[in-house]
């Protein structure tokens, strides 16, 4: 007697119906060797620490991504930074002085200010 079919689902000879889609990319050596060595510091295959990665990528991006990392961030150091001028710049220099250094080094020198590219720009 032949196996019955289920109703409502085809069967494909060798593929199980109950399996998830399979999508396939091609990615340069050089990533595919990052993604391995990700993989085995989580203790994921390649297949997995790929869905993973594009999982987290993903959050990150819906959460603000670069943005919303670099503003916090980018405080925290500016922060760090003028706290270690203050230890290294002389005492005895006027408070004015201190902070004009302190500006100097951590925005730099005037003529640079306007084409640096990770600052925004200026209304004149």
């Amino acid at each position: 007697m032949p196996a019955s079919k289920k109703i409502g689902q085809k069967a494909i000879e060798g593929h199980p119906v109950d399996r998830k889609p399979v999508s396939s990319i091609k990615l340069p050596s050089a990533l595919t060797a990052s993604i391995d060595a990700w993989a085995s510091t989580h203790a994921f295959n390649r297949s997995q620490a790929s869905r993973r990665l594009v999982e987290l990528g993903l959050k990150w991006e819906a959460a603000g991504g670069r943005r919303q990392v670099l503003s916090g961030g980018a405080v925290a150091v500016e922060e760090m930074v003028a706290r270690q001028l203050d230890q290294i710049i002389d005492p005895a220099t006027p408070k004015v002085e201190r902070a004009r250094r302190i500006h100097r080094l951590t925005e730099g020198p005037p003529e640079f200010v306007d084409v640096r590219i990770d600052l925004p720009k200026r209304e004149h």
